[in-house]
């Protein structure tokens, strides 16, 4: 099954339903980060620390994943050269609307996340890489492009899915607001939901996704060459499992 196109015909569906993270900056918001008062997010809520990123004027900064008009016009609003990479055409023309809107200069590229080959080796500063990568199959292949096209000492910011969400029968959760185990890690919609469940998402066009366990989502960055040296740990914002872990993951990762 082509994941690549279904995901990016299902993130475009999700832009006309008004998904939280299709909705962009407004006015204010871009005006503030002019005068440095702005904010990001990598998970559902909490703010990155501003700590862990670099002076970002002048810096190149690759969005990967990260289209919907929030993260990247910040950046360029605060003096960044921003490349905006998402797989969604609907997401990128969010980011180049509030481009034209606000008199922001972005690049906009759509493409798979896997396969960062238009771009050459060592041209990014900071790359900002927010909750997407449980939409691809093979995360470690992120890694590796990502360390690729950061330059020596480049940062990589990254927001995931603790994969623990992904042991519980969604059937279940949604519909009864019950958890009740039933998968393994590593895990697949493809692999692991009954024919007819694959079937149900396919046709209502729903994400499909992909549990990636802490070995490749956290070892995979250091298996490359990264070097680890920022973490914390998010809620969903309101799920299930809220009261009882955190089910989401942001890390710094630094190239050396």
């Amino acid at each position: 099954m082509d994941i690549l196109n279904h995901n990016r015909e299902a993130w475009n569906k999700q832009v006309d339903m008004g998904n939280i993270w299709t909705i962009p900056v407004n006015l204010q918001q871009i005006e503030e980060a002019r005068r440095g008062n702005w904010s990001v997010l990598l998970t559902p809520t909490k703010s990155v620390p501003v700590k862990w990123f670099p002076k970002l004027k002048g810096k190149k900064i690759l969005c990967l994943a990260s289209g919907g008009g929030q993260q990247g016009p910040i950046f360029a609003a605060l003096g960044s050269d921003v490349t905006v990479f998402d797989n969604s055409p609907a997401q990128l023309q969010r980011d180049k609307s509030v481009a034209e809107r606000e008199g922001l200069s972005i690049t906009i590229e759509q493409g798979d996340m896997r396969d960062l080959s238009i771009f050459k080796n060592e041209i990014f500063d900071l790359i900002f890489h927010p909750v997407s990568n449980c939409f691809i199959d093979d995360v470690n292949k992120v890694w590796k492009e990502c360390y690729r096209v950061l330059k020596k000492d480049g940062t990589l910011l990254a927001g995931f899915c603790n994969p623990i969400i992904y042991i519980f029968d969604m059937y279940e959760w949604d519909e009864n607001h019950k958890l009740d185990v039933k998968y393994s890690i590593p895990y697949s919609d493809i692999n692991q939901l009954s024919k007819k469940e694959l079937i149900k998402r396919i046709e209502a066009k729903e994400t499909l996704e992909f549990g990636h366990s802490l070995d490749d989502q956290i070892g995979g960055q250091i298996k490359v060459g990264f070097m680890i040296n920022g973490f914390y740990e998010d809620s969903s914002g309101g799920d299930l499992l809220d009261p009882y872990i955190n089910t989401f993951i942001a890390t710094k990762a630094v190239k050396k």
